[in-house]
């Protein structure tokens, strides 16, 4: 049995049945405690989703890290700057109008919440590693067409290694 603690728990509660039917497991809401309980390995899995639901991601997007290949990340902001003003860095983050944070969703194919001094990231294996090393380098202070352009370049890099193994080109595949 597992204990996770909510901040807002109204998205739990709104989908508190068909997280149950899906990660086959029992979860009761007690105040801001959500406790889970099930086979261990239901139990493991449905813990990775509800940290990732109190985190701030909605209950769909965190259903995907039912699928091995999705993982959940955060990036703590404190480690990666000396500044005491945290403001400005996740200002930097964010961008004018949210446009830093969706271009960074968009290029990486991960999804991004910016909470307190967290950044959490929800995405497949291949792709959360260069979305949070993207994010450190705009922590640390790098411009943010430098974050893009190592972002293109990075799935470049990816999509090449794909096809040379053959991995995208349906005709490929026997």
């Amino acid at each position: 049995m597992e204990t996770i603690i909510f901040s807002k728990n109204l998205e739990l509660k709104r989908n508190q049945e068909e997280l149950e039917r899906k990660l086959k497991v029992k979860i009761n809401i007690e105040g801001k405690k959500a406790t889970i309980s099930g086979d261990s390995l239901d139990e493991y899995e449905a813990s990775i989703v509800l940290n990732a639901m109190a985190f701030g991601f909605s209950a769909q997007k965190s259903l995907s890290l039912k699928d091995p290949g999705v993982l959940f990340r955060k990036v703590h902001i404190k480690d990666f700057t000396r500044k005491k003003n945290l403001r400005e860095v996740k200002a930097r983050i964010i961008g004018t109008n949210g446009q830093t944070l969706d271009t960074l969703e968009e290029i990486s194919n991960c999804d991004v919440l910016l909470r307190e001094n967290e950044v959490g990231i929800i995405g497949l294996a291949e792709s959360i590693e260069s979305a949070i090393t993207a994010i450190t380098n705009l922590i640390r202070g790098t411009k943010q067409a430098n974050v893009y352009r190592y972002l293109e370049k990075s799935n470049k890099t990816k999509k090449s290694l794909d096809n040379s193994l053959g991995l995208l080109n349906p005709k490929n595949k026997k």
